[in-house]
Parts: C-alpha cells; sequence; structure tokens
C-alpha cells in the first residue's frame, strides 16, 4: 500500500507549539445556596439546579454550551480532515460472529457506513443471503438500534428489543420469520433483561420494572420481576413467574436451559459480583408448567455462579467461590449439598473468563495478561485443545450449538480488524470466515506491553501502539485511555478512531488498573470501595511511566475515559493537574455523593460505596470529581455526555463542566459536548460515532500542539 504524503509528514511528528488560548467567553452559569449535610459535614452543591435535565433553564443552559462547543470545535484546523479520513476508514464491511438457529445461519454485517448492522440468513455459510431485520429502517437518522434478539426453539419467531436514542429502556416486539412480518405483540418497559423461549415455542419469559412515566430518564427503578408472555396476547395478560417485593433492589432474570428442561433465576443486587441462583423445574420441557416452585438452589449471596448449562441434573458454574480466578464446579441438583459438589476445571494461573459448552465440551476462555487464550476441554475438564490464535489480543463473542460440530468466534487486536472464524470440532480445522478489508496499513505500527510499578509497586500491565522506529525524546503526542472497576478488564482490539490517531503519528497507551478485572476478583477488589484510590495511583504511575520513558511529556499527553472511565479522568485531573495537557471525560460519575439517587445508580453502591454510610463518605468526599474542583490551571478539557443517558444521568457532567469552568485559572479551555438524542453508548448510529470521533482528536490534536492536515494541504 502507497502511503500518502500527509502520513508520511505525521509520521516524523511534526508539532507546533501551541500559545496560551485566552479565556473562552463560556456561558453565564447561576449558582444556588445549596447545602447537604453529611453526617455532621456540609457540603455546598452550587449547581444542584443542573441536574433537572429537562428543565427550562437546564435546557438553555445546555445550547448555550453547546453553540460555545461547535463554534470552537468549528473553528479547529483539521477538524473537516479528521472527519474525511474517519469516514473513509470506517467505510468497510464488518461482520459479527454468526450462530444458528432452526435450518438457518444467521449473521450480522454493516456495509461500512451504516448506521446500524443489518441481520442476515443463509441455509449454508457461502449460499445466498435474505435480510431478515434491517434497524436502519426503524428511523431516518439511525438513532433507534436492535438491542437483542432471541430465536424460539424451532427457529420460527424472533422476538427482538429496540433501543430509542441511546436509552437503556427496551421495548420488544415479535416476528414471524416465515412472513417476515411483526405479529402484534408489544412488550414495554423492559431494561436490564433479555428474552429466552419456552420450548414449546408458544411464549418467553423477559424482566421488566413497573412504569415510571415521565421521570423515565432519570428516577431510580426498583423492583425487577419476571414475567411469561404468551405470544399472541396483550403485554397485560402476562403472568408473574418471579417477583421478590420484599427485595426491591434486586435483579431477577430467567433463562432456559438448552434442553428446556428448567428456568435458571439469575438474582443479583446490583453490580455486586455475588449473586444467587434460583430454578424452577418445568417438568416436561414441551409444555413447561410457568408457575412452578422456585428452588434456591445456591442462596447465600457468598461468591460469583454463572450458570454454564447442564446434563440432567447435573448444574454446571463458574464461580469465584475459594477461587479469585474463577474455577468450573458441577452441582447435582438431586444432592446439592456443598459436600457433593465436584471441581471440574480447578482454579489455574489464568482468570477463566468465560465457559460455553459447545460440541458436548467446555470451550473456555482465559485471560493471559489482559489477553486471550482458548482452551477446549472435555466436561470432565480433560484438556483436548488449545486453539491457535493469530496473535496477542482478543476472542470476541463465542457461538455453537451444545450438541453441534461446529463453533464461530471472533478475534481482534489493536493492529488486527476483527475477523470471524470457523473450528470445525470433528477435523479440528479452523477457517476464516469473515475477513475485513480495511484502509489501514497495519504493517507500519507495532504494539507492545509493559510492565511498570504503581505508587505502591505493583505491577500494572499497559499496551502501548505506536509507530515502528518511535525515537523516545518524549515528544510524541500520547492518548491514554483507562477504566478500572467493576470487574470489567480491558482487552486489546481494533477501533477505526484509534487507527486514525495511530496515523497521524500519535501513541494509544491503554492500561489494565485494579478495580478491572484482568487479574480475577483480588484485582477487583483492589480497586473499589476503600481501596478506590489504587486505581486513580495506577493511572497517574501509567502517565509518568510515559513521560519518564520518553514517550511523550505532559504537554504532549492526553488521557480519556467512559462511564467509571470518566470518573477515573475526573479525579486524576484533580489529584495530578500539571501531569497532563488534555482530558476527554466521557458520560462520567462525577458527583460521588449523590450518584445513588438517579437511575441505576444505587446499584454501583457495591464498587464505591455510599455517602449515606459514614466509613464510606470521607472516602467518596476525598475524590469526588465535582467536590475536589478548585482554583487551579487545568488542562484542556472537553466533557461529553448525551441528553438520553439514563445510566450515567448528564446532570453529574453538566454539574462537573460548570464548576470547572468557573475555577480554570489557566488559559486552556473547558467544553462540554452534549449529544442529542443519544444515550450512554449503547446503539448509537454510525455517523455520530464519526462526529464524535473527528471531534475529540481535533480538539486533542489542537491542545497537545499538533500539526493536523486540512483539505488544502491534502494531495
Amino acid at each position: 500500500m502507497l502511503v500518502p504524503r500527509w502520513i508520511s509528514a505525521m509520521a516524523a511528528g511534526s508539532l507546533l507549539a501551541t500559545p496560551a488560548l485566552a479565556q473562552l467567553p463560556y456561558p453565564e452559569t447561576p449558582t444556588v445556596d445549596h447545602v447537604d449535610t453529611y453526617h455532621d459535614t456540609t457540603i455546598a452543591d452550587p449547581y444542584r439546579w443542573l441536574e433537572d435535565a429537562s428543565a427550562e433553564d437546564t435546557r438553555a443552559w445546555i445550547e448555550a454550551q453547546n453553540e460555545l462547543t461547535f463554534s470552537y470545535l468549528g473553528n479547529l484546523p483539521g477538524r473537516e480532515f479528521l472527519r474525511d479520513r474517519l469516514t473513509a476508514l470506517w467505510d468497510y464491511a464488518r461482520y459479527d460472529t454468526p450462530f444458528t438457529e432452526g435450518e438457518h445461519y444467521y449473521h450480522f454485517k454493516n456495509d461500512g457506513l451504516q448506521n446500524q448492522s443489518v441481520l442476515f440468513r443463509q441455509e449454508t455459510l457461502g449460499g445466498p443471503v435474505e435480510v431478515v431485520l434491517d434497524p436502519n429502517t426503524f428511523s431516518d437518522d439511525g438513532t433507534i438500534a436492535l438491542s437483542a434478539w432471541s430465536f424460539s426453539d424451532d427457529g420460527s419467531l424472533m422476538a427482538y428489543g429496540l433501543q430509542r436514542s441511546g436509552s437503556d429502556w427496551r421495548d420488544y416486539r415479535v416476528r414471524d420469520l416465515s412472513t417476515g412480518t411483526d405479529l402484534p405483540d408489544h412488550i414495554q418497559w423492559i431494561k436490564f433483561s433479555g428474552v429466552s423461549w419456552t420450548h414449546d415455542n408458544a411464549g418467553f419469559f423477559y424482566s421488566r420494572y413497573p412504569e415510571i412515566g415521565t421521570d423515565s430518564l432519570q428516577g431510580a427503578v426498583y423492583n425487577h420481576t419476571v414475567y411469561y408472555h404468551r405470544v399472541g396476547t396483550p403485554q397485560a395478560e402476562d403472568v408473574v413467574v418471579y417477583a421478590r417485593p420484599d427485595e426491591p433492589e434486586w435483579g431477577l432474570n430467567l433463562s432456559v436451559t438448552e434442553d428446556g428442561r428448567y428456568g435458571i433465576i439469575w438474582v443479583s443486587h446490583g453490580t455486586d459480583e455475588r449473586n444467587r441462583i434460583h430454578y424452577i423445574d418445568f417438568g416436561d420441557p414441551d409444555s413447561p408448567a410457568v408457575q412452578g416452585g422456585v428452588v434456591r438452589l445456591l442462596d447465600d449471596f457468598d461468591a460469583g455462579y454463572g450458570f454454564i448449562g447442564n446434563r440432567g441434573t447435573t448444574f454446571y458454574f463458574r464461580t469465584d467461590l475459594d477461587a479469585p480466578k474463577y474455577r468450573v464446579v458441577a452441582i447435582d441438583i438431586a444432592k446439592p449439598e456443598r459436600e457433593h459438589w465436584k471441581t471440574v476445571i480447578p482454579e489455574g494461573n489464568d482468570v477463566l473468563q468465560e465457559v460455553r459448552i459447545i460440541a458436548d465440551r467446555f470451550v473456555t476462555s482465559y485471560l493471559h495478561d489482559a489477553h486471550s487464550r482458548v482452551v477446549i476441554q472435555a466436561l470432565d475438564g480433560t484438556v483436548e485443545r488449545v486453539l491457535p490464535l493469530p496473535t496477542v489480543g482478543s476472542v470476541g463473542e463465542m457461538s455453537g450449538k451444545e450438541d453441534g460440530s461446529e463453533m464461530f468466534y471472533s478475534f481482534t487486536s489493536f493492529l488486527y480488524p476483527s475477523t470471524v472464524f470457523r473450528y470445525d470440532f470433528t477435523t479440528e480445522a479452523t477457517e476464516t470466515v469473515f475477513a475485513p478489508d480495511v484502509d489501514f496499513d497495519a504493517t507500519r505500527f507495532e504494539t507492545t506491553q509493559v510492565f511498570y510499578p504503581s505508587k505502591d509497586g505493583t505491577p500494572i500491565p499497559m499496551f502501548i501502539t505506536h509507530r515502528k522506529g518511535l525515537t523516545l525524546d518524549g515528544s510524541s503526542p500520547t492518548y491514554l485511555y483507562g477504566y478500572g472497576g467493576f470487574n470489567v478488564s480491558l482487552r486489546p482490539g481494533f477501533s477505526v478512531a484509534n487507527a486514525v490517531w495511530l496515523e497521524l503519528g500519535g501513541v494509544y497507551a491503554m492500561a489494565n488498573l485494579r478495580g478491572g478485572g484482568e487479574y480475577g476478583e483480588a484485582w477487583h477488589r483492589d480497586g473499589m470501595l476503600d481501596k478506590k484510590q489504587n486505581v486513580f495511583d495506577d493511572f497517574i504511575a501509567a502517565a509518568e511511566y510515559l513521560v519518564a520513558e520518553g514517550y511523550t511529556s505532559p504537554q504532549r499527553l492526553a488521557i480519556g475515559g467512559a462511564s467509571n472511565g470518566g470518573l477515573l479522568v475526573g479525579a486524576v485531573l484533580n489529584q495530578r493537574p500539571d501531569l497532563f495537557g488534555a482530558a476527554l471525560p466521557a458520560v462520567g460519575v462525577m458527583d460521588m455523593l449523590r450518584f445513588q439517587k438517579f437511575t441505576i445508580g444505587w446499584a454501583w453502591t457495591s464498587d464505591y460505596g455510599s455517602s449515606d454510610d459514614p466509613e464510606m463518605f470521607p472516602y467518596l468526599c476525598a475524590y469526588s470529581p465535582y467536590h475536589n474542583l478548585r482554583d487551579a490551571a487545568y488542562p484542556a478539557v472537553m466533557v461529553t455526555t448525551a441528553d438520553h443517558d439514563d445510566r450515567v444521568v448528564p446532570g453529574h457532567s453538566f454539574k462537573y463542566a460548570a464548576r470547572l469552568q468557573a475555577v480554570q485559572q489557566g488559559g486552556t479551555p473547558v467544553l462540554i459536548r452534549v449529544q442529542t438524542k443519544s444515550g450512554h453508548g449503547g446503539g448509537k448510529p454510525t455517523k455520530m460515532r464519526i462526529e464524535e470521533a473527528a471531534d475529540r482528536w481535533a480538539f486533542v490534536a489542537a491542545n497537545l500542539g499538533m500539526d493536523l492536515p486540512t483539505p488544502n494541504t491534502v494531495p
């Protein structure tokens, strides 16, 4: 591939000195004399009024802020070029992992710039395809997405969920796949739930919350309840299968086992890794008794238990009970006492991240230093084969039937676009099913993994990707990304936006902080509750490593993170504003004293604690991004949020941005970009993703002193 001249110029590390910018004319943001008392401590909240995202004054403030932000972004050199390059690079066919239902193979495909991927089916791999569902027809702007789907046992019907403007709320329809038309069924008020069909194909289970009316985007939600819906009947006639009004914070989800005999009820309490497992024995799987008795199989709330599958009365679970890196246990429900449990796959040195039964075997996906390793094992735990992978990277979704003979899986890495493979259990052969054709020369770049010491000496892994032959003279613009929470593991993966950053001469670094799941539950617990400061120390140490090793300098270093990662960015900016040149906190949890008051925020107290707890209040108060802002010279900051984010409500970002604008003592900009008809990130149309990425890199480039090409300079 010939390298365009603009890429060669950027690879040379061309940078411009950025003069101090004059203070921007921020919109006036009134303050109020609001004070809260927490355990005899008074805390001012001068921007409390911005929590009401639907209020007229708040809407006017949002419009004024967006006018300033988009005016600033619109005048940045290179923004148009970035949009054009992102659009060109994004324009390639992308496929998800195929799966089988009934007599057909199904797969999702995006031609490149379609706002939403389209569901296709075919009778044989490589044979003629037909469109099953095209979400691009749901709305003109692509803001209605297909969020979930589930097929009846015979493959004749499909229940599918719709996500509107990025909200976590879903409503479901049922499609007759023989005619391609929707039935009258319409199921509403679903959140944090899938759909699972009974084997008689007559209906399905789902979980929903009570209607909460006009406050659906901010109001707290409680009383998750399992219902059974019979196809062809109105939702009002749906049957309550399992409800726990005595435990309004419990999450309840039921899935039918592959043999159709049992309904496994996963009982959660917020985001706590510990859970309970209850079940219903339907008896005859062809005519399940929906109102069967609920058996509380695992009810001690002492560990995490993930149901894998069953063989008769033997249930298999992945658990961290006495195994922080997880193991697989077999429990015979005929004698469920713990002395009868059998360890099938013992805990190992790597984290057992996922286990599925495919082709009557366990297919296990491990995390080894934050990258994937796949092992095929017999149901007695005997290792049959380690699946060869193309490079250091991540295995995505694996699909296959318990009684089948094939498996599909995707694989990706920072420089390896997501590719779909098929594995044949009979021949042990692997073949490529879908390989992307991306206009990106990955051979010009390389990824290394380093381990650096955190403040307390703990070694933390970090992936660093950059052009080959990089000179470590501290001049390279660098983007450092992190998360560090809720047992979430950051793994290598290809991103069009990051590929453009690399083409610009940037370094991309991703740190695997404590609080995540990269090394199991112990790693997670070392970054939660009263140990949350470890996460911030890990991230600060990552930045210090990049500077000390000559990758970059504080003036050339940008940081980013979303959701819990937005909290991370806000906290480290307060603690080390001198260490960064730019910051991008996205949809962040910025008010750690009130997050539990909105939507599903109460569920995060398992990781964060709560200001209602006198023991946790001092920890939260010490790092809450909103409350710890002070008069100081902060780096350039662009806060991003969305008007339909009903997970981390936008009031977090509104209050944080308003206060940061008020205390900023430096000349660098503090902006907030509020995306309309969008939510926490799920279901976002391609066009919107491209616009956001262009704005992100244009902002970072301008404030790190990067010289971007413009349309007039590109050959």
